[in-house]
């Protein structure tokens, strides 16, 4: 593999959050990034306020599209969600694990109906929130309700997702050995809370840096903050794809 192919493959990997209250700040962001084949990932502040228009434009641009809205609702609801984001022509969207086999197959069968009833459409990769990245074991325990560790939790929603046919699973790096190990290797990991090193942690309770995460067999990386919050957006992700192709 070339340099130019490693590149273009870890930046492939790499997915920016634009966690911005308004498209006018989005696409500033897009602007200093553009030229990176990165994914952007689009979440609930931004999809809320700039709405399906956005998306599209990305989309037009050229961009992997994944669509971070989290959906857990009876079935019937998130089926219809579903259909409607993949007709949207999102690379990616989730749903979250905690609502069950039945909702995940309903997340699964309304991106079918889209993309069999839209000439062209291509099926979206569908994942699962297992357990939140701010989410710690006290919280998981004593808050949530879930006795157990963490990891067994993560491994046991990832499993219910594969069984339930989705492609993969939003999780911490730190589970992504034990997922690859229940699930196999092809099943996707989509990993939050990814930090450089030396990089403040923020809010997040489970994180590792970019290089930890390729090293640990992670398929996607979401980098928000680190990229987002500082005066070289550019630079922040070009140095973070360098970490990935180090790894």
């Amino acid at each position: 593999m070339n340099a130019s192919s490693s590149y273009n493959e870890m930046a492939g990997r790499l997915m920016v959050a634009l966690d911005y209250p308004d498209a006018d700040r989005a696409k500033a962001l897009v602007q200093q990034l553009e030229g990176i084949p990165c994914y952007m990932k689009v979440g609930m502040q931004l999809f809320y306020a700039a709405g399906p228009v956005f998306v599209k434009e990305l989309k037009a641009k050229g961009y992997s599209v994944f669509l971070d809205v989290k959906m857990h609702d009876i079935p019937n609801t998130v089926k219809g969600g579903s259909h409607s984001v993949t007709r949207l022509g999102v690379d990616m969207f989730n749903v979250h694990a905690g609502g069950g086999a039945l909702m995940m197959q309903a997340a699964k069968a309304g991106a079918e109906a889209a993309v069999a009833e839209t000439p062209g459409l291509a099926m979206p990769t569908i994942i699962a929130v297992t357990q939140l990245t701010s989410t710690d074991q006290d919280v998981m325990n004593n808050e949530i309700g879930i006795p157990g560790l963490v990891e067994d939790t993560v491994v046991r929603y990832a499993s219910l997702a594969q069984q339930a046919g989705l492609h993969g699973v939003v999780a911490s790096s730190l589970e992504v050995e034990a997922i690859r190990t229940a699930c196999g290797k092809d099943f996707k990991t989509v990993i939050p809370g990814i930090r450089p090193a030396g990089a403040d942690i923020g809010d997040q309770a489970r994180v590792l840096t970019p290089g930890e995460a390729v090293r640990r067999g992670s398929h996607y990386l979401v980098v928000g903050r680190p990229i987002t919050a500082t005066a070289n957006p550019r630079q922040a992700a070009e140095q973070i794809i360098e970490e990935m192709i180090q790894a």
